[in-house]
């Protein structure tokens, strides 16, 4: 696991304010906006820190990714604004922690994992949650074996655009 810098808490603070501001402003499920989320370009600009060189504001993200999959009210489930602020803060930790892409953290751990574990974990380190995550799921992403999962990953994208 890496350390996550100055930078990277910024990052963590800004998705996690964009989890909380859906709970209002995005009229779909908790779990559907995540999803998309998480696969949108927008996350792919927070996965690469290039959204810290804009002056993008949790609004204007979630505008963005309106206009990137469209409106839509599908689903009637949602999450308290402190479950999708933490949930939004973990998700981006995790990536930056471990290297992975947005996509790949959602596969990893799905929203209602997050979500059923939130009253007791909300308090802890979010590295540490992280690890008892991963734990409870029977994986462990040490240096090498992300190195391995990276390389799988390319491998299987690989495959697909063939």
């Amino acid at each position: 696991m890496k350390k996550v810098d100055n930078d990277g808490y910024i990052l963590c603070v800004l998705q996690a304010s964009v989890f909380e501001n859906s709970v209002e402003r995005i009229h779909s499920s908790s779990p559907i906006f995540i999803r998309r989320f998480m696969n949108s370009s927008i996350a792919k600009q927070l996965d690469n820190t290039s959204i810290l060189e804009t002056n993008v504001q949790p609004n204007d993200i979630l505008d963005l990714l309106n206009e990137e999959y469209g409106v839509s009210s599908y689903g009637s489930v949602k999450y308290t604004r402190n479950e999708m602020y933490w949930i939004g803060y973990v998700y981006r930790y995790f990536a930056l922690a471990y290297d992975f892409s947005s996509s790949q953290i959602y596969r990893i751990v799905k929203p209602q994992e997050l979500r059923n574990v939130f009253l007791p974990y909300h308090t802890m380190d979010p590295a540490q949650a992280i690890e008892r995550i991963l734990e409870a799921k029977g994986l462990s992403f040490e240096q090498d074996e992300a190195q391995e999962l990276k390389r799988q990953y390319a491998i299987y994208k690989r495959i697909r655009q063939a």
